[in-house]
């Protein structure tokens, strides 16, 4: 399989506007696209085949309002850790659109999957969860070809996430998002916007040994 320069650009822009997003319209995904996105997220490499990524759809009410709850009491306590003019400017940030996002999945590690049989994580069983982030982005990368946002939350606590989703002991949180549709769209990311911090330059030199 070949692809042609025209594709190799465009793929560069889908990874330059691939962005987190945290302000979605109210108005649903197509179940179709999103079962779609879903079946190309599963197509990612994993450690040993292991293919240890499960997708877990969050539409109760209830169980939504749990994970927000964790998100508030944790940004509350992480606006705590910072001081004078840093505190007010993460007060001032939007790091979650949970009450907004038409879609909650939570993504989820089955840390004692049989499938792989063990190859490649003898010394890095991490290697598994490192799996699951691959699955992750390629959903991503997917969703925004198709003009879906996604936002990433990691400002929650994963075993309340975990209970309060009631699932296998086994599973381990790796990601929750939201997805839908994006209020606005921008090339730059959001925490270089509202002035967090800037791109660092030395994240980006590759280092010789």
């Amino acid at each position: 399989m070949s692809f042609d320069p025209g594709f190799r650009e465009t793929l560069g822009d889908l990874f330059a506007w691939r962005r987190d997003v945290r302000r979605f319209r109210a108005d649903p995904v197509d179940e179709t696209l999103l079962q779609h996105c879903l079946a190309l997220a599963r197509l990612s490499p994993s450690v040993g085949n292991s293919q240890p990524w499960r997708f877990v759809r969050v539409s109760d009410p209830a169980r939504r309002e749990a994970v927000i709850a964790s998100f508030e009491r944790c940004n509350g306590i992480a606006a705590d850790t910072y001081e004078s003019e840093r505190r007010d400017a993460y007060i001032r940030l939007k790091l979650a659109g949970l009450r907004e996002a038409p879609i909650h999945l939570a993504v989820f590690c089955d840390e004692g999957t049989a499938c792989g049989y063990g190859l490649g994580r003898a010394t890095m069983p991490e290697m598994l969860r490192y799996s699951v982030v691959t699955a992750v982005h390629g959903f991503w990368l997917a969703a925004r070809a198709h003009g879906i946002g996604v936002g990433w939350v990691s400002i929650i606590e994963p075993d309340c996430v975990a209970s309060h989703l009631d699932v296998p002991a086994g599973w381990r949180l790796v990601a929750y998002l939201c997805v839908g549709h994006p209020v606005e769209e921008h090339e730059d990311p959001e925490l270089v916007r509202h002035g967090w911090q800037e791109r660092d330059e030395a994240a980006a030199a590759l280092l010789e040994r």
